[in-house]
């Protein structure tokens, strides 16, 4: 499985394959409902908008399709990526979703049309991920050119380049406002007299086997967290913010204590390589898939 999102509206988990297909599941049951079909190569990245009704999916054919999640149909298929597109995700308003590609460019499209009314250019190799902050204001995107960079959406102006990772930047996710009393105690362990800030905070894994925490107000790292055996694929902040939450190529879901900077849990996930992970948004669980075909959901306790 390439994509999976656990944003479960009601009870259906969402899982996205190089198989070209979009499944909808029962989590609890584990039941298999119903596959969406339109994408004609791998279904690289997937996401709902926060009321659950509508789903965006990307893939390697070059397109991007918006699903009505109450009539299952597919209602706009967008063009515009000359190469495979990688990421996808709603703004909070839900009216626009923000796009990655091998094209190298990230672009911003207006959902009741359909239209792409923004293109970022600046990275030199493939944009993999691209997300926005919780405030709408901001997007920030990793790249194969071991960098990630921090976009105005009202200007289109790259106003960061973060160059601390040494390899590939697998994937990128903002602290949600919960952590940053929590990312502050971690600052203060290392400098005691470090003046608090607010933010906003951003974590990224990359194949260089290290998760990184920026404080995006300054562009400095302020935390790495070293312990993966092989490239991470994801790293998103755990719901309470307290912890990063990540999975890799060595196979494993790991925990991360990153006040103290330690791993405290390592879980042998899957049979192969751990592609990708979300939080269900009100129950404690999370769900993992991997190139072993299957997809996993673990309760938190």
């Amino acid at each position: 499985s390439s994509g999976i999102n656990a944003e479960w509206p009601l009870r259906p988990g969402v899982s996205a394959s190089e198989d070209g297909s979009i499944k909808v599941w029962d989590y609890e049951s584990g039941d298999f409902e119903r596959t969406l079909k339109g994408h004609t190569d791998a279904v690289n990245d997937i996401a709902f908008e926060s009321s659950g009704k509508t789903l965006a999916s990307c893939s390697s054919d070059l397109t991007i399709r918006l699903w009505d999640f109450v009539g299952f149909e597919c209602m706009k298929t967008l063009h515009g990526h000359d190469h495979t597109v990688s990421s996808v995700q709603f703004v909070p308003t839900g009216d626009f979703i923000v796009s990655a590609s091998r094209d190298k460019s990230i672009k911003v499209w207006e959902v009741s049309t359909g239209y792409c009314t923004k293109t970022l250019l600046g990275h030199r190799e493939w944009a993999r991920i691209a997300t926005i902050s919780p405030d709408g204001k901001l997007i920030a995107s990793g790249s194969n050119d071991h960098t990630i960079r921090i976009w105005n959406i009202a200007t289109k102006e790259c106003t960061m380049e973060l160059r601390d990772h040494d390899h590939v930047v697998e994937c990128v996710a903002w602290a949600p406002e919960l952590c940053t009393p929590h990312i502050n105690e971690a600052i203060k362990t290392e400098n005691a007299k470090a003046a608090k800030s607010e933010g906003p905070f951003l974590v990224s894994g990359s194949r260089d086997k290290t998760i990184k925490v920026f404080d995006v107000s300054t562009g400095s790292c302020i935390i790495s967290l070293i312990g993966h055996d092989n490239w991470v694929r994801q790293a998103i902040f755990h719901p309470s913010g307290k912890f990063i939450v990540s999975c890799g190529d060595d196979k494993t879901l790991r925990v991360w204590d990153f006040k103290n900077r330690r791993c405290t849990k390592t879980i042998n996930a899957h049979e192969h390589f751990v592609t990708c992970l979300d939080f269900h948004k009100s129950t404690p669980y999370v769900i993992t898939g991997s190139v072993d075909q299957l997809c996993k959901v673990w309760e938190c306790r």
